[in-house]
């Protein structure tokens, strides 16, 4: 993802709590504290999501944007219903295609098993939109 946004011209500081061989690892996005006058573009841990999106939205400054790529599943949930209320997303762009996710990379093995039977959309908030949210469809 960090490549295809410095190919577009972007300037891209890429992190991970593990070091996997690209960017800085053992960094705990989760513990950052630095107010950030940039746009967050990532795929988080499908877990953490949700602290991710908040954390993430209490870094940038208005107008800054928070782009997560999540399952699409990520929009039905009782527990997060307040955060799409109080910081609704300005668009999700849903993937019409399945998206192959591969944990590690590891497409190869992806692919032998039957590829993906999962949902994918691109979540995107703008800090301090306050309108309906948008739905596109990408791919």
């Amino acid at each position: 993802m960090s490549e295809k946004l410095k190919e577009a011209g972007f300037s891209v500081h890429s992190t991970d709590l593990i070091d996997r061989g690209y960017g800085v690892g053992g960094v705990d996005f989760l513990s950052q504290t630095t107010p950030f006058n940039g746009h967050i573009v990532t795929n988080p841990p499908y877990k953490f999501a949700q602290e991710f999106v908040e954390h993430a939205l209490s870094l940038v400054h208005p107008g800054n944007k928070v782009c997560m790529f999540l399952k699409l599943q990520f929009l039905e949930s009782k527990s997060r219903r307040k955060l799409f209320d109080v910081t609704p997303p300005k668009t999700v762009y849903v993937c019409s295609g399945r998206v192959l996710c591969a944990k590690n990379g590891d497409f190869d093995a992806m692919r032998a098993g039957g590829g993906s039977a999962i949902s994918y959309a691109w979540f995107v908030w703008e800090k301090g939109h306050q309108n309906d949210t948008i739905l596109k469809w990408i791919n």
